[in-house]
């Protein structure tokens, strides 16, 4: 067996219905509102870091707070009631707000997040443009205070891994676990989400040879998978999240 088989195999076992349960991509699939889809996809994005029951218990305490339209909640600026509970480790509900105002912004110029992307060039059209994006309306809505908490300082060398995850959620069309709903952006132009395990396990199968976990590792690894999947390379994110990192797994 091949890397590629090794992938495909796991992606198959791992890429299924039974995976949405238990994983945070089930909150923005309750909607059907794409702004509502958007919010939710990338709150929730936000606060995926961590043990896994904790993201899932934190992301539905923090819905729970918007009502059954996030997009209502924003544009009402039911935001105002958030006071300085904790959300999800050392995310706050002021972090949430400040998210919040900048959606609202953004609103007021487009009908969607979406919307707003496709009116980039489609060479800017990627994590690190749309970071800059969000965080220019979540700063032209409070007094241009920037948050660290909801996106990065230097987000051109970052991973921007729980953007980028949102991106695959929107974006990947293969009815199965995505929701792709997103037309600004194609699934072949999509960037792997990476975090430490990932980074890992593609180290130790020889995709990745970078030693950070940066934007430079990102694009080495996806351009990797593209080799293996040009239409879909992100489809891997399943494998490279399902396998384990003993060595014992990486016999292929």
């Amino acid at each position: 067996m091949n890397i590629k088989e090794f992938l495909d195999e796991h992606v198959e076992k791992i890429n299924t219905e039974a995976f949405i349960d238990d994983d945070p991509v089930r909150f923005p699939r309750r909607y059907n509102d794409l702004r509502d889809i958007e919010i939710v996809a990338f709150t929730v994005a936000n606060i995926a870091w961590g043990k896994r029951s904790m993201i899932l218990r934190d992301a539905e305490r923090m819905l729970a707070k918007m009502g059954t339209s996030p997009f209502d909640f924003v544009m009402n600026e039911g935001y105002k009631t958030l006071g300085t509970a904790n959300v999800h480790r050392t995310f706050f509900e002021h972090n949430l707000a400040y998210m919040l105002r900048g959606f609202k912004a953004l609103y007021a110029d487009y009908k969607s997040i979406d919307e707003c992307f496709a009116s980039l060039p489609e060479d800017k059209r990627n994590a690190w443009t749309l970071v800059e994006t969000l965080n220019g309306y979540a700063m032209q809505a409070n007094a241009q205070q920037t948050d660290i908490r909801c996106y990065s300082r230097n987000a051109v060398k970052s991973a921007l891994k729980r953007v980028n995850l949102a991106l695959r959620w929107l974006v990947r069309t293969d009815g199965i676990v995505d929701i792709g709903v997103w037309k600004s952006l194609k699934p072949c132009d999509l960037y792997i989400p990476l975090d430490v395990h990932v980074g890992n396990t593609a180290r130790a199968l020889g995709l990745l040879t970078r030693s950070s976990n940066d934007r430079r590792a990102v694009e080495e690894l996806t351009a990797k998978l593209r080799e293996f999947n040009p239409s879909d390379p992100i489809i891997y994110d399943f494998a490279l999240f399902g396998v384990g990192v003993t060595q014992q797994s990486f016999k292929i």
